[in-house]
């Protein structure tokens, strides 16, 4: 995971992260992470949002796409496995106002050909609340790439993270004179953690202190290298595209509610693997308790 300078991704060439510093993510730790690609080739990240639609960066979907190319990954950490779950991709919606030459408003909508049926690896993320805590307890980044960005043959198809810390926006804007209030910036000081091209679309997700919760913060959308030290990588600001998003989601016909995605457990069956807003790594614990039942009932059946 690791940013390049301004993100430059083309359609008609697949660019893949370079992960600096990043650790393998384990199955069901992120959920709701998907592969977004073209052609069955992965060009970015992005976020499973609800059962129809996924939230991705504007770049990454911008320009003559066509739809019948583009197919979303979701479920698995490992891009190889031979039981891939595979969406069609129905419409492409980008923001009106985005802006290449500023990056500014970096962000899309897909909506799906069948609705997502959610299970403990697949988990639709929450949006952040309103107003933004003051200060995030934990937050990562996920992505898909390579670990040398020189050498294609160190592709890595497994997921993999990096934590990263959010930065005080009048101090990044001193780095980066193009910083919009659209935009945060996310680094992990003194270390080579970050994100870059292949990563782009994926999400930066946090947690608060007293809360198990994890909210979408940002989209990776674009910075000025790949793991520079003491160099942070831009994110859209979501919390500023909630009213956008919930505009947009209803006039395609497939409306997005976000208190109801955040209490999608309460109106659900026993079945909490299907709430939304998971904790991290929730979904894991889920298939081991699953497990451990089943091997007790046996055990007793047997007995």
């Amino acid at each position: 995971l690791s940013l390049p300078s301004v993100w430059d991704y083309r359609p008609d060439r697949t660019q893949y992260s370079r992960i600096v510093g990043g650790l393998e993510a384990e199955v069901g730790e992120f959920p709701w992470q998907v592969s977004i690609q073209v052609t069955n080739q992965h060009i970015c990240g992005g976020t499973i949002l609800s059962s129809w639609w996924v939230l991705t960066a504007a770049h990454c979907v911008i320009g003559e796409i066509p739809t019948e190319e583009l197919s979303v990954v979701l479920g698995s950490n490992d891009l190889t496995s031979p039981r891939l779950e595979v969406k069609g991709v129905s419409s492409i919606i980008y923001h009106k106002a985005f802006k290449r030459e500023s990056m500014d408003n970096d962000i899309a909508l897909l909506m799906m050909t069948s609705p997502i049926k959610f299970s403990p690896l697949k988990v639709p993320i929450c949006m952040p609340t309103e107003p933004m805590p003051s200060k995030w307890h934990k937050c990562w980044v996920a992505g898909w790439g390579q670990t040398t960005s020189a050498d294609k043959e160190s592709m890595k198809t497994d997921l993999l993270k990096v934590p990263m810390v959010i930065i005080d926006w009048k101090e990044c804007s001193r780095t980066f004179t193009k910083l919009t209030q659209n935009m945060l910036c996310a680094g992990f000081m003194n270390e080579s953690y970050d994100a870059c091209q292949g990563d782009s679309g994926g999400p930066l997700v946090c947690t608060t202190e007293v809360s198990k919760k994890w909210y979408q913060v940002g989209i990776i959308s674009w910075g000025r290298s790949c793991g520079q030290k003491n160099t942070p990588g831009i994110y859209t600001s979501l919390v500023n595209y909630q009213r956008w998003i919930e505009n947009v989601t209803q006039l395609e016909g497939r409306p997005y509610d976000a208190e109801q995605m955040r209490s999608y457990s309460k109106h659900k069956s026993k079945d909490s693997s299907s709430s939304g807003c998971p904790a991290l790594g929730s979904p894991r614990g889920r298939l081991l308790c699953r497990l451990l039942s089943c091997l007790l009932l046996r055990a007793i059946f047997h007995w």
